[in-house]
């Protein structure tokens, strides 16, 4: 009876690379044929932009921005070190992001967090504001999302001279710059601070299956000095707090993390598990 009545996971690991990818094990596949499917029935469909709408005046810092959708991750085969994954993505954008019956009609927005551990051997970890469009007040690891507009992509109208395989590269690449870029400016540490990211895999909440990429990155700078260096963040308004908390403290935090940064959180688990046996 017990163990019917146990709660199910909110979030469900989509990869997970606990030895840790780099960027030359990581690929991606970009294309429409990834993208969002209208549904079928009109009356849904449309109601995604009344839905949006109504969001937009309950909330006037919400805004809509292209995003890449996540659709299969796939992982292959090989030792640790010869690992490699591809990344099918698509396009979507923020309005999009609702949550009808069948996947394939889902936004599914691909996220990112970092896992970031300081000199003093603590985990980075904020506290979302009250007026973000989701999970006010949560605790999350600082990532955001990678951005299309960052490699100059706003649709799949590409110029016909443009090489797929170079665009997949693009999309590859900024995968990795969009966590650090996401890490300076949320939390305020100088980019020299910071290791090169790892790939430690993807994880999607049960609650509107959306999906976040999850890195592993080191910083040189102890709790204190980021704690300072926070105060002046960039995007500090996204969240209220910054704590520094040992792996034991992480886990009593994770009640109140959205499913995605669950999934993060275990993720880092396995990495770290994976490590002792190193």
């Amino acid at each position: 009876m017990a163990d019917a009545e146990a709660k199910l996971p909110d979030y469900r690991l989509l990869l997970c690379c606990p030895s840790g990818l780099s960027p030359s094990q990581v690929s991606v596949e970009f294309s429409e044929r990834y993208d969002r499917i209208p549904h079928p029935e009109i009356c849904l469909e449309n109601s995604i932009s009344e839905i949006w709408d109504g969001r937009v005046q309950q909330n006037a810092s919400l805004f809509n921005g292209k995003k890449f959708r996540g659709h299969i991750m796939h992982g292959g085969a090989g030792s640790d070190e010869k690992s490699q994954i591809c990344l099918h993505l698509g396009l979507t954008d923020y309005r999009d992001f609702y949550d009808p019956v069948r996947c394939q009609h889902t936004s599914s927005p691909l996220g990112n967090g970092a896992i970031i551990e300081t000199s003093d051997k603590r985990i980075v970890v904020l506290q979302r504001s009250d007026n973000v469009g989701e999970f006010p007040g949560h605790f999350v690891f600082p990532g955001g999302h990678p951005e299309p507009q960052e490699i100059r992509i706003v649709s799949h109208q590409f110029d016909k001279d443009m090489d797929p395989k170079f665009i997949n590269r693009k999309v590859s690449q900024e995968m990795f710059d969009s966590i650090i870029r996401e890490v300076v400016e949320e939390i305020g540490v100088p980019e020299a601070s910071l290791s090169d990211p790892v790939f430690i895999g993807v994880s999607r909440r049960v609650l509107n299956v959306r999906p976040a990429a999850f890195f592993f990155i080191k910083c040189n700078l102890d709790s204190k000095e980021i704690q300072q260096l926070y105060s002046t963040a960039q995007d500090g308004y996204e969240s209220t707090h910054l704590y520094t908390v040992s792996r034991n403290d992480l886990k009593d935090m994770t009640s109140k993390m959205p499913g995605c940064h669950q999934g993060g959180l275990a993720l880092y688990m396995l990495m770290v598990e994976a490590l002792k046996d190193v």
